[in-house]
């Protein structure tokens, strides 16, 4: 798949390998390097209090050992005050099904039963400390080719039936968010903060499955409930 240039996406230009690990990570953070400001994460038009849409993500359950990892590096960041994912809502988000007031329970469940006829078989990602971007505190994740396609997969059925992403895979770009920036702020700071937990090992997620869910805020952070769930096919 070959992945373009898009200035709403970060970091804009994809990067050089799509599988090596470290070039991926340098590549996430030579993009931060570039940024002056932090911006507050949650000024973004679009949504309320009453904002109910349906998203394709890969959630990362409780049990794994990225919470500890996620809490560690929380942690040290917390002088800066950031709004923090709790252990509940760490996930990587595809993209965006639809309202939810604009998609039957039956559409949903004809999307679902399609995705499933066509998904691909489980993977393993690297959790990579740790970079950011304009609004948020992430991990990079690498490597990126399984998930790009199924990325596409989810891309092309949905607009078998009407529900496309608002991107398409080439221009999308993974990763794990732990926290969100509330307001602006200066990014050198940051940027030192985090620089010595880029030493800590990278965490293995294994990927079994996928999940179609109703996405909500709620005082500063992320909360949704699973509606459809698809399972990958076993290596």
């Amino acid at each position: 798949m070959q992945l373009t240039v898009d200035s709403g996406a970060f970091p804009p230009s994809p990067p050089p390998s799509t599988t090596d690990p470290a070039v991926i990570a340098a590549h996430d953070w030579a993009a931060f390097d570039a940024v002056e400001k932090m911006i507050d994460h949650w000024e973004r038009p679009g949504w309320s209090r009453d904002t109910r849409a349906y998203y394709w993500m890969l959630t990362i359950p409780e049990e794994s050992p990225l919470v500890g990892h996620m809490r560690q590096c929380q942690q040290a960041l917390a002088p800066f005050g950031f709004d923090k994912i709790d252990p509940d809502g760490l996930h990587l988000t595809f993209g965006r099904v639809g309202l939810v007031e604009e998609i039957s329970g039956d559409r949903l469940d004809q999307l679902a039963a399609a995705a499933q006829q066509t998904v691909p078989e489980r993977f393993t990602l690297q959790a990579i400390p740790l970079t950011a971007s304009r609004g948020a505190i992430r991990y990079s994740v690498a490597p990126w080719t399984p998930i790009l396609d199924l990325y596409q997969i989810l891309h092309e059925v949905g607009a078998h039936h009407g529900l496309p992403f608002r991107k398409p895979a080439a221009v999308f770009r993974p990763h794990i968010g732990i926290a969100y920036s509330n307001r602006t702020l200066p990014a050198d700071g940051i940027r030192a903060a985090l620089r010595p937990l880029r030493e800590l090992d990278p965490v293995d997620i294994v990927v079994e499955q996928a999940h179609l869910v109703e996405l909500r805020r709620e005082e500063q952070a992320y909360r949704w409930s699973v509606v459809r769930t698809l399972h990958l096919m076993p290596s």
